[in-house]
C-alpha cells in the first residue's frame, strides 16, 4: 500500500489566500505553480525580495545569504519564501499577492536569431520564439535557460512586450563571468540557429501601473537589461511620471547601451538618467558623477516617502539600496521593488 506524502496549507494575509504545499516543497515554488503572486526575485535566497512574516506554524530554512535576511529578521519571525519549507499549517503576511496580472509560466524552445557584442563582457542575444502564439510578460520579468545537467540560468528580458506583437522574439544581455559554464559558451561557443530551451516569465519586478508616484530606477551593469524593457514599456503606454534613472558601472564601457538610451528617451518629459562610475580611469575621460550609484540617490533625495524605487543589478547594490532607503529616506518597504543578479559564484560564496 502506498501512502501520498503529507500535504500542508500556507494563508497569506491580509488577502487570505491559501494554497497547498508539499513536503520538501519550497513556499514559492508551490505559490508560483498555484498562480499566487507573492514577490520574488532571485529565487535564490540571495536579494531578499521574497522576505515575508510568518505568523504562524513552523518552517524549515534552506541556505541563504545572510544580507537577504539578518540573524535580527529571523529572530523576528522573518523568512524567506524561496527557502522555506512548511512543516505544518503556515500563516504568512505578504504585502503582495497579485494573480489577475500575472501571466501563465510556459517552457519552450528558442532558437538564436543573433549576437552582438555590445562590450568588451557583454553580450546582447536575440531570440526566435515559437510563432504558434504569443509570450506574454511584464516588462522587468525575466526567463530561465533550461541546461542539459538539469541546472538553470536567469536572464532578465530587455524587449518590451509589445514587441511580441511585431515578431515573437527575445533580447537578452548577458555578461561573460570567465570559467561560467553557460557564459563560455556564450562567448566561445555559440552559434547562430543554435536551439535552447526556457522557461517564464519570472519575477515580481515589474512596473506598478496603478501608481502615479514618481520613480526612481537604478540598475548596476546588466541591471539595465529589465530597465531597458520598462522604458521601452512607459514610452509605448504613454505613462507620464517622473522618472530618474541612476545606471552604475566601474567603467565607462560597463554603461553598454548609452547611445542607445539618450536616443530612445528623448521624447520623454520628465525623464532624467544619471549615470555613475565607481572606477574611472583617464582613458574613461569622464566628466560626470563618481562613487557608488546607489549612493548617488541619497546624495540627490532628502525622502524617497513619495517615491516608487526600481533595483536591479548587483545582489551588493540591490541590498545597499534597500537598507538606505528604508532607513535613512523613509521610502516604505512596499515601495521598494527588486531583482538581484546572482551567479552561482555568488552563492557558493555564502
Amino acid at each position: 500500500m502506498s501512502f501520498a506524502p503529507p500535504r500542508h496549507t500556507v494563508t497569506v494575509l491580509p488577502s487570505s489566500r491559501s494554497f497547498d504545499i508539499a513536503q520538501d516543497e519550497l513556499i514559492l515554488s508551490a505559490a508560483i505553480r498555484q498562480g499566487v503572486g507573492l514577490p520574488y526575485g532571485c529565487k535564490d535566497g540571495a536579494c531578499g525580495s521574497c522576505k515575508c512574516k510568518k505568523m504562524q506554524g513552523q518552517t524549515e530554512m534552506l541556505p541563504y545569504a545572510s544580507k537577504a535576511l539578518t540573524a535580527e529578521e529571523l529572530a523576528e519571525g522573518y523568512i524567506l519564501t524561496c527557502r522555506a519549507k512548511a512543516l505544518g499549517p503556515v500563516v504568512i503576511e505578504s504585502r503582495q499577492v497579485t494573480s489577475a496580472d500575472s501571466f501563465p509560466i510556459r517552457k519552450m524552445p528558442v532558437r538564436v536569431s543573433s549576437l552582438q557584442r555590445v562590450s568588451h563582457d557583454v553580450m546582447q542575444v536575440n531570440l526566435q520564439l515559437p510563432a504558434m502564439d504569443r509570450f506574454e510578460y511584464h516588462a522587468g520579468q525575466y526567463v530561465e535557460f533550461l541546461l542539459k545537467d538539469g541546472s538553470r540560468r536567469a536572464y532578465s528580458m530587455a524587449l518590451a512586450p509589445h514587441e511580441q506583437a511585431i515578431s515573437p522574439r527575445l533580447e537578452l544581455h548577458i555578461r561573460h563571468f570567465p570559467g561560467g559554464l553557460f557564459t563560455d559558451h556564450v562567448f566561445n561557443g555559440m552559434k547562430d540557429k543554435e536551439i535552447l530551451r526556457i522557461e517564464g516569465p519570472f519575477g515580481s519586478f515589474y512596473l506598478r501601473e496603478d501608481s502615479h508616484k514618481p520613480i526612481i530606477l537604478l540598475a548596476s551593469g546588466t541591471g539595465f537589461a529589465p530597465v531597458k524593457a520598462m522604458l521601452e514599456h512607459i514610452m509605448h503606454k504613454r505613462i507620464e511620471r517622473p522618472i530618474h534613472f541612476y545606471w552604475g558601472g566601474r567603467r565607462r564601457e560597463d554603461l553598454y547601451l548609452h547611445d542607445w538610451l539618450i536616443e530612445h528617451t528623448a521624447a520623454l518629459n520628465q525623464f532624467h538618467f544619471i549615470p555613475v562610475l565607481s572606477e574611472p580611469t583617464e582613458q574613461d575621460g569622464w566628466q560626470g558623477r563618481t562613487g557608488y550609484v546607489h549612493q548617488a540617490v541619497l546624495d540627490d533625495f532628502d525622502s524617497l516617502a513619495e517615491f516608487e524605487v526600481y533595483a536591479c543589478g548587483a545582489p551588493i547594490v540591490v541590498s545597499s539600496a534597500r537598507q538606505a532607503y528604508t532607513e535613512q529616506r523613509g521610502l516604505p518597504p512596499e515601495q521598494f521593488f527588486a531583482d538581484a543578479f546572482t551567479t552561482a559564484a555568488d552563492l557558493a560564496a555564502e
